[in-house]
């Protein structure tokens, strides 16, 4: 499996020749240059998740890439027109040979119900797990974790404690487009999760992982 990080939570996943894209949100641009795209993978409709103008700019560039997400996001699309499919939490579906599971139902709490809507985590290929804006458990064992480690719903503490319950062998940090102006604080996460046995791997845009 290969994973490049185009930024944020935007990545291009490969993985039997089947390349695979999540979340070309409003904090990331490389996804528009993107090209050999087959799928796109939408946890939920947040802007930086979920940026209509960029995924147009996407669809143009790989016009016969299919859109996979839930509910939620899937209502915002039918406005624009835009084709999409449903994998939402507890389902299972091959997608060309890759097969990929949906987990947990509700983005990570801001403040109450501000913000908590629908977020769907997607399992890929049974090893590398992207929980979108969640710390969801899979309660399965995950090879690769797409760790957030900033945001308005996280302190880096609970993203430490997230990785130690998933027990990933390896994880690379998402959601830090905000640490472009602040700069990142992987120092924390690395030193703390060697410790507990798990391989955590600072990315920026750009960075590819062959796992």
């Amino acid at each position: 499996m290969r994973i490049t990080k185009l930024g944020h939570c935007c990545l291009v996943v490969e993985e039997n020749g089947t390349r695979i894209m999540t979340d070309p949100g409003a904090y990331s641009t490389l996804q528009n240059e993107a090209t050999h795209i087959d799928y796109i993978f939408i946890t939920h409709e947040h802007q930086d998740h979920l940026h209509v103008e960029s995924l147009i700019k996407v669809l143009a560039n790989n016009k016969d890439a299919r859109i996979i997400t839930n509910k939620a996001v899937g209502r915002i699309l039918d406005e624009k027109g835009i084709p999409r499919e449903l994998l939402e939490h507890g389902g299972v579906r091959d997608f060309s040979g890759v097969r990929v599971e949906g987990h947990g139902e509700k983005h990570a709490v801001i403040y109450k119900e501000f913000g908590q809507v629908q977020n769907t985590g997607y399992f890929f290929a049974n090893r590398f797990f992207y929980p979108g804006d969640a710390f969801f458990d899979p309660q399965k064992p995950v090879e690769i974790l797409a760790l957030p480690v900033a945001g308005p719903w996280m302190k880096i503490s609970e993203a430490v404690e997230y990785a130690k319950l998933v027990k990933p062998k390896v994880c690379f940090p998402v959601h830090d487009g905000m640490l472009k102006i602040l700069g990142p604080f992987h120092g924390v996460p690395q030193a703390v999760l060697a410790e507990a046995g798990i391989d955590f791997r600072p990315a920026v845009e750009g960075t590819e992982f062959s796992l």
